[in-house]
């Protein structure tokens, strides 16, 4: 691949029978790697029933059809099948990747958690515990409770704002019949988005998609309810006993399909998130020794981007480290990037976008999230064109449209000295 003369990741569609999928082949190493998603996830969750989505997905490999779940495990071992599924905030996913040889048998299993999930009570109770064991794990550090606080602030009264994996007592109190009715409402061919990559030509590819997803129910999982706007709730403390507050900061960002998407993207990296050489980390760390590390980016949920980012310091620390990350937003707010600092950030952008694919899995989650942002098949291939065609000029006035210095929503969970 070409970085200085364009990127290439040549991009087949192939459609059959309703279901359309992209594919990167790569007959390299004879290894083959599928993704699949429907919208849905956490967002189809009812209220106090949250981590529903998250609990039947992580159910759907612990037993199918007359395999119970040691049986299942052992089969997808026996021929080394990695098959997983998920479901996030806005999304329930599934995927596996396989040698070529063990395809028929991953498409067997596949296919058979999907259309016989069993959902034994053993089952059940032991992923039931990982899983509660996990929200209240989320919960022990000031962070964790800073994180979830923020977003429950920002989207109240929206699936957005509540955990998507479950708390303790949401978790604990779902039976069996819910998780049915989960996988019931999001399990169907229609709304699938399918991506592929490997050893695998786009005619075996269109032979293989009906043998996966076509004994699926008609229809589509429901529409999930619209990302309100960002609620900017200006700042929240949450005592904890600890010498360290931990802190979330964040405001509204931009849609996915906004046409200054990309240039926020490289305006943030500029600000927060470009590791040791971006401003926040200069002014809050090297110049002022006021924290370890600091940064933030764009966190996407239903096609919409919030801007987020963190920082742990001292409690007596945390009033000036706020005022200088206040001070550093406004300044690019007002003043936008340098000329230096656009060259570099684009030169890294370019420069690590091969990276992204190391291995066909790296791929397909690659394809699976253009098609979940509805972008075209050129899209990677023209981005680094798109990256160096940016200009200061252009990220300054993203950012004077963008940022809210004054708007920037804050939750410190800690002992803070002097807010």
């Amino acid at each position: 691949m070409s970085v200085e003369h364009g990127f290439s990741l040549p991009i087949q569609v192939v459609e059959v029978e309703g279901i359309t999928a992209w594919l990167v082949e790569d007959q390299s190493v004879p290894v083959v790697s599928v993704s699949w998603s429907w919208r849905g996830g956490a967002a189809l969750d009812p209220v106090g029933q949250e981590g529903t989505a998250a609990l039947a997905a992580a159910l759907l490999t612990e037993g199918a059809g007359s395999l119970r779940a040691i049986d299942f495990a052992d089969a997808l071992r026996d021929q080394a099948i990695s098959l997983n599924f998920s479901a996030d905030r806005d999304s329930f996913e599934g995927g596996f990747r396989a040698l070529t040889t063990a395809l028929p048998e991953a498409l067997r299993l596949a296919r058979l958690a999907m259309l016989e999930p069993r959902l034994d009570a053993d089952a059940l109770e032991r992923v039931r515990a990982r899983s509660i064991a996990n929200a209240r794990r989320a919960l022990e550090t000031p962070r964790g409770q800073a994180v979830r606080a923020f977003w429950a602030a920002a989207f109240p009264g929206h699936s957005a704002g509540r955990p998507s994996g479950g708390t303790a007592e949401s978790l604990a109190g779902l039976p069996v019949e819910a998780l049915r009715a989960a996988l019931g409402r999001q399990i169907h061919r229609g709304g699938l988005l399918v991506a592929a990559s490997g050893a695998i030509t786009a005619d075996g590819l269109r032979a293989m998609l009906p043998a996966l997803f076509g004994g699926l129910p008609a229809g589509a999982p429901p529409a999930v309810a619209p990302l309100p706007p960002f609620r900017a709730f200006g700042q929240q403390i949450l005592p904890t006993v600890t010498p360290q507050s931990a802190v979330i900061f964040g405001q509204d960002g931009l849609a996915s399909a906004d046409p200054d998407w990309e240039a926020a993207q490289v305006m943030l990296r500029i600000l927060a998130g470009g590791g040791f050489t971006s401003r926040l980390m200069q002014s809050v760390r090297e110049q002022r020794g006021l924290a370890y590390g600091i940064g933030g980016g764009l966190d996407l949920l239903f096609r919409h981007g919030v801007i987020i980012g963190s920082v742990a310091t001292e409690n007596a620390r945390v009033a000036e480290t706020l005022a200088v990350t206040r001070e550093e937003w406004a300044r690019m707010a007002a003043e936008g990037p340098k000329e230096e600092e656009l060259a570099d950030a684009v030169a890294f952008l370019t420069g690590s976008m091969p990276l992204q694919f190391t291995d066909s899995r790296r791929v397909a989650g690659t394809l699976l999230t253009l098609r979940q942002n509805d972008r075209p098949t050129d899209w990677l291939s023209g981005r680094p064109a798109r990256l160096r065609a940016l200009t200061r000029e252009r990220l300054a006035a993203v950012a004077r449209r963008v940022l809210r210095p004054d708007a920037l929503s804050v939750v410190v969970a800690g002992q803070p000295v002097g807010l």
